[in-house]
């Protein structure tokens, strides 16, 4: 189905939910004040449900608007927005009786990292939609590419195109992809310790601790971050690489078995650094360790919110 059916059945279904008083809200996505960019937008009326749209821009992660929210609300969700909010229940962060879902089947977003570098970082003031490539416009050049080559990398592994929960689908399923192979986690983990760390120094020297990773993300919720607390001070207010990288592995860690591999962290870094290094070698870790991928079953619990008498935890042992 072309963008332009999907955004309207999503409309079609925010106005009837609205009109039928089934919920209060519906959050999904609206076009944004620039070319490829779309921003969240909140709908609480049915004349309102117009501004509603669908296409590859559509990037964030909307799980992120709806913990703890009072009322009754829809949500346009993506297979990895669906699959943080199937963790987001099983937290008990999200309850499943006053959520109605709008499942989005989804072929991928757009990097704007690669359209930057696709015009050689001048201004896209325009953009025509060919279908499979768009034609990016701006002062003195038009250039077409194709989306394949504009897809975000974690799009391309993705596995769960689909929502794996929702009240009603806007669209037909996408075909499903062969498994990941982790290409480039196993890159990673060839190197030495010694190469491992200069090459995580050289990504964290750039990052300006702005914590934009951290709050993209519908996984970090806490009351207090531990990087903000000041008893006891974890590490020091202002960037620095050692505590950069603690401040990302302890971000990392803490999303063990509940990350959904959406990337809404690196989309989010000002400073284009490759966060995804670090969440997907965790997400290979818990799959290859305990067999489980976040969020793609409620009848499946987080890996480290089970406990089994019978686990023999092998990986604890020294060989």
């Amino acid at each position: 189905m072309r963008m332009s059916k999907l955004a309207q059945a999503i409309r079609d279904a925010a106005k009837k939910l609205l009109e039928e008083k089934k919920v209060d809200l519906v959050v999904g996505f609206a076009k944004g004040s620039l070319p490829l960019r779309s921003t969240p937008c909140f709908i609480r009326k049915p004349e309102e449900a117009a501004a509603l749209t669908w296409d590859y821009t559509c990037e964030n992660n909307l799980a992120n608007y709806l913990r703890k929210r009072e009322g009754k609300v829809a949500v346009v969700a993506k297979g990895c927005d669906a699959r943080s909010i199937v963790t987001l229940i099983q937290e008990n962060q999200i309850n499943r009786d006053n959520l109605y879902v709008i499942g989005v089947p989804c072929s991928g977003m757009i990097d704007r990292f690669k359209v930057e570098e696709a015009v050689d970082g001048r201004e896209v003031l325009e953009v025509e939609d060919k279908g499979d490539a768009l034609v990016l416009k701006g002062k003195g050049f038009a250039r077409e590419v194709k989306l394949s080559d504009l897809c975000h990398d974690t799009c391309k592994v993705c596995r769960h195109g689909n929502p794996v929960i929702y009240d009603m689908l806007a669209g037909e399923p996408v075909p499903a992809k062969p498994e990941d192979t982790f290409a480039d986690v196993a890159a990673f983990e060839a190197l030495s310790p010694a190469e491992r760390r200069a090459a995580l120094a050289a990504e964290f020297s750039r990052c300006i601790r702005c914590y934009a990773c951290r709050n993209a993300c519908p996984m970090c919720y806490c009351t207090e971050c531990f990087v903000d607390c000041s008893t006891p001070v974890w590490i020091k207010k202002t960037p620095d690489v050692d505590d950069n990288i603690m401040f990302q592995a302890g971000r990392v860690f803490h999303s063990a078995g509940r990350c959904a591999d959406c990337g809404a962290c690196d989309r989010a870094c000002p400073m284009g650094i490759n966060l995804r290094g670090m969440t997907r070698k965790m997400v290979k870790e818990v799959k290859e360790l305990f067999g489980h991928e976040a969020g793609v079953s409620l009848d499946e619990k987080p890996a480290l919110s089970e406990f089994k008498a019978d686990d023999p935890q092998p990986f604890l042992v020294k060989e």
